[in-house]
């Protein structure tokens, strides 16, 4: 054989041993846990770009207690922009939802190009042991609490570091947002107690398709645009709240009995403003700095409801008397709400963690709450939900039998006049049946029997004087 032919033949040798090696090592680095996995890759990407002319940008998905709007913003631009080469992404879309939504694989890479500029960029997920015996900063919700810290990396030109500061980064930032309005679904998000620690998981989100708008609730039209012009005032007032010093929040206090349409006025707001809901339940909050937290981890231009406060706390005899009695056992002290941490959360600074947020508690016992969570700065407004009305039947009547006028409207009216009945109650009453006559004369009946109640009722009263 040839000088030239063993030549060759060492080298092809080479090659073999280099690929069989490489593949062994594979195999090895297949074979180990995740973590350990996660911790070669970023060693050896590390290695790469330390002696490479690119700069890496670190962008972790909290800014301390609150959500980076860098991450959140990058999460939503770069869903869009799966390139040729990602090998893996995600897809995901809910029963309501018109259109699938894409977004990263953990680890995967997306190669994005702005004005001549070449940008690539890795959503970073490490995995993290959960002990709580491991260093962990309460101010920080990146630290090692939770079982997965993210971030993301994007590399480019270190020439081109100003302009990703000046240029790039908030061309992402307004192209997120216009298309996360494009594509919003209303969510309604409850309170996940055991991922208290996690920020990003304690609300869970669900689909909200309520059908409630202001033109198919059951009140009358002067109060109608009252709330309706507070909502579009508000909206409009960001430079304004800043000038004169404020939060920029709004609180609106619902009271009337059950059946007056409290939820479904609150299910109407979120659909004219196209705000997400965040429904608190106090009963599920252990101490002052979880209701903090649940606080700072709800989004801008939302909705945070607590829903019958009266009946969800007494708070009257029990939080004033917390505030007011110290505990032998000061660990159970901790772990209870008190009177003053519901008004921090309203209205002390937390609240002003967060622009264009709207809080509403409902009541069916105004009488009950404590005068000092009634004060403008806390509730702002105060909504009362009566029973129905004349002209709340009247639309009730356009809503559910598609009619306007009938003879038989003048009686009903008097009688809802003289009679203490809910929206709700009618609007059942209504839908009994196809029929309008049948279920016309249905409700007429049930009026004369509410109105019967009601003066056995006083007749009782007056003989037990």
């Amino acid at each position: 054989m040839s000088s030239s032919g063993e030549s060759n033949l060492a080298i092809a040798k080479t090659v073999i041993s280099a690929i069989g090696s490489a593949a062994a090592m594979s195999m090895l680095i297949h074979n180990l846990p995740p973590e350990v996995q996660d911790y070669l890759f970023f060693g050896l990407r590390h290695v790469f770009i330390k002696f490479s002319n690119q700069l890496t940008m670190v962008i972790d998905e909290f800014d301390g207690m609150v959500s980076n709007e860098v991450y959140e913003s990058a999460q939503i631009y770069l869903g869009s922009k799966l390139s040729p080469d990602t090998r893996r992404f995600k897809i995901s879309k809910s029963e309501k939802e018109k259109s699938f939504n894409t977004s990263m694989e953990r680890n995967e890479e997306v190669t994005d190009y702005y004005k001549g500029h070449k940008f690539k960029w890795i959503w970073v997920c490490k995995q993290i042991q959960t002990s709580r015996d491991s260093f962990y900063n309460p101010r920080d919700i990146n630290s090692t609490l939770r079982s997965e810290v993210r971030s993301y990396e994007l590399m480019f030109q270190r020439k081109s570091k100003d302009f990703v500061l000046e240029c790039y980064l908030p061309y992402i930032i307004n192209a997120a947002k216009l298309q996360y309005l494009e594509t919003k679904t209303l969510k309604i998000h409850t309170m996940d107690y055991e991922n208290m620690h996690d920020l990003s998981e304690v609300w869970t989100p669900v689909s909200l398709d309520h059908p409630a708008t202001f033109e198919t609730l059951a009140l009358d039209s002067e109060q109608k645009d009252e709330i309706l012009m507070d909502l579009d005032r508000f909206v409009k007032r960001k430079e304004y709240y800043r000038k004169v010093g404020k939060a920029w929040k709004r609180g609106y206090l619902l009271y009337g009995p059950p059946g007056t349409g409290k939820s479904s006025l609150i299910a109407a707001m979120a659909n004219y403003l196209n705000f997400d809901i965040y429904d608190l339940e106090l009963t599920e909050v252990k101490k002052n700095s979880d209701l903090r937290r649940l606080l700072v981890a709800t989004a801008n231009k939302s909705i945070l409801v607590v829903e019958d406060i009266d009946a969800t706390i007494d708070l009257q005899e029990k939080l004033s008397s917390r505030g007011a009695s110290p505990s032998n056992d000061s660990h159970e002290e901790e772990s209870k709400v008190t009177l003053s941490g519901l008004l921090n959360f309203i209205d002390g600074l937390w609240s002003s963690c967060g622009d264009e947020r709207i809080i509403i508690f409902t009541t069916n016992h105004v009488e009950k709450l404590d005068p000092a969570l009634l004060r403008p700065g806390r509730m702002d407004v105060h909504i009362h939900m009566s029973y129905c009305t004349p002209s709340g039947f009247k639309l009730l009547a356009s809503n559910y039998l598609g009619i306007t006028e009938h003879q038989l409207f003048q009686e009903i009216e008097n009688l809802i006049g003289a009679t203490a009945v809910t929206p709700a109650e009618v609007a059942e009453k209504l839908m009994k049946d196809d029929e309008v006559d049948i279920a016309l004369k249905g409700l007429i009946d049930f009026l004369h029997m509410k109105e019967k109640e009601h003066e056995d009722i006083k007749v009782e009263e007056e003989e037990n004087k």
